[in-house]
């Protein structure tokens, strides 16, 4: 292979297989979906490998891809949260008799363009992984086509998300136009060659908000509480991790990047952003009575708290970041297990009530939720308390106190809806009697919400992994 190519074998690999199962599962007779979904699962599994395999850092496709420490830990995690949806996504389908051997092909397109906007050294390479992950994203909301809500679901995920390419696509323009150059390192050179024009302000403006939606960050969350309730669950748990990771460290390259010498005008706009999803999140998922929805607005929450590694705008701000995005794809995981294992007589409920005296007929599937909520609501010492105080101590030691305490005070209101379901499934009275969870999604949460426990104990190896990306990013 043309050593210029190396860089993007993941991707290249990638790509192929998932051609070659597109067209094993077209001249199959028999349904594929559980083989290809092992299969694709298997193919990001060799990705991780080749990941690993690429040493130092690269550039592919004319300093168009771009490939480092950073961007290996980003493609790492976002796989890690593919694959382990994908089988959720698997073990519902079967369930659900709604088996397709589309599904695990269209998530393997999807994880494509997420690794191709992770490694994306242009604005024109940038749009076209976004899009290339966002198309298949629109067809996975609307993949139940007889379930009006999840065609609606598709619809306004669609309809919302070509708005916000739209915003993408005419900040980059406006860029491009007053900075003479699509490239992250010839942007930055041209910003640091004189004071920025309002132009390239305004273009950057633009950006930030159509990036912003796709991390479902307020006030550009509209869509997310429809989209996560309309959506099939296990591809909302899709959606709640994948995409998300991809999303903010796509968002933590470009501004920490070509638009660094910028920080102080896009700096204040992403401290507001922060403090908007933050509390939003905490406040509006008060009133949740759909477990789906109240984890909707938890993302919402979360990225908030990420954004503020954002905000910083230095090395610790991204380790914090990276850190907290690889316990919350751990916690999501866990959590959205459980959610799937929210069925009687074989039927799927999604009202938290449902959860109500779960203690008492299922101990050990309680026992999993409870750790995986003290963990989401960051109570000591999980790990979601963890990834918290890396976020904060990085905005107090940058001077950013006051964002730190609107943090720990959103994390205060945030922890009610969270205690609020532990109390259900302990103190309460059940009203219906949960199935039994099945093996995979047994396994998950126990094994999510174990590593949610044991965490703290050795944090070590995981927050040099994320310190080595952030010392990349910064390198250049």
């Amino acid at each position: 292979m043309p050593a210029f190519l190396i860089p993007a074998v993941p991707e290249l690999f990638m790509a192929i297989a998932a051609m070659v199962l597109l067209l094993a599962g077209v001249f199959r007779e028999k349904d594929s979906t559980a083989i290809l979904s092992w299969l694709s699962v298997g193919v990001m599994a060799v990705a991780v490998g080749l990941i690993l395999n690429i040493k130092g850092s690269g550039t592919a496709f004319n300093d168009l891809f771009v490939v480092n420490a950073f961007t290996s830990f980003a493609k790492i995690l976002t796989l890690i949260g593919a694959g382990l949806t994908l089988l959720l996504i698997n073990s519902w389908a079967h369930e659900e008799n709604v088996a397709r051997f589309e599904l695990p092909v269209i998530v393997l397109f999807s994880t494509i363009g997420m690794m191709m906007m992770i490694s994306a050294n242009d604005l024109i390479s940038l749009y076209v992984g976004l899009e290339l992950q966002s198309l298949s994203l629109y067809v996975l909301a609307a993949f139940r086509r007889d379930n009006a809500r999840s065609t609606e679901a598709g619809v306004k995920y669609f309809v919302l998300g070509a708005l916000a390419s739209g915003l993408l696509l005419y900040g980059s323009s406006l860029v491009y136009g007053f900075g003479g150059t699509t490239t992250f390192d010839g942007l930055a050179t041209a910003i640091k060659s004189g004071p920025s024009s309002v132009g390239v302000i305004v273009g950057v403006v633009f950006v930030i908000s159509g990036l912003a939606f796709k991390v479902s960050a307020a006030p550009f969350h509209m869509w997310t509480p429809d989209v996560y309730e309309g959506a099939p669950t296990p591809i909302t748990a899709f959606f709640s991790v994948a995409p998300k990771v991809a999303a903010l460290c796509l968002f933590l390259r470009v501004l920490v990047g070509p638009f660094a010498p910028m920080i102080e005008q896009w700096q204040q706009v992403i401290v507001l952003i922060s403090i908007l999803s933050m509390l939003w999140g905490s406040v509006a998922a008060i009133t949740q009575k759909n477990i789906k929805r109240l984890m909707a607005y938890s993302s919402i929450g979360h990225v908030g708290y990420a954004l503020i590694g954002l905000a910083v705008g230095n090395e610790e701000g991204a380790r914090g970041l990276l850190f907290y995005l690889l316990i919350y794809v751990l916690m999501n995981v866990g959590t959205f297990a459980v959610i799937l294992s929210m069925r009687v007589k074989g039927r799927y409920v999604e009202d938290i009530t449902d959860l109500a005296g779960l203690a008492k007929h299922n101990p050990l599937m309680a026992a999993a939720l409870a750790a995986l909520m003290f963990s989401m609501a960051g109570i000591p010492p999980l790990a979601g308390f963890l990834g918290k105080y890396f976020i904060f101590v990085a905005a107090v030691n940058a001077g950013f106190v006051p964002l730190a305490i609107i943090g720990l005070l959103a994390s205060v209101i945030g922890a009610f809806y969270y205690i609020r379901i532990i109390k259900l499934a302990y103190f309460d009275e059940a009203t219906v009697r949960l199935d039994k969870p099945g093996l995979l999604t047994g396994v998950l949460m126990a094994a999510s919400s174990i590593l949610m426990l044991v965490y703290f104990i050795y944090p070590a190896q995981l927050v040099s992994g994320a310190e080595s990306a952030a010392k990349a990013l910064f390198l250049g």
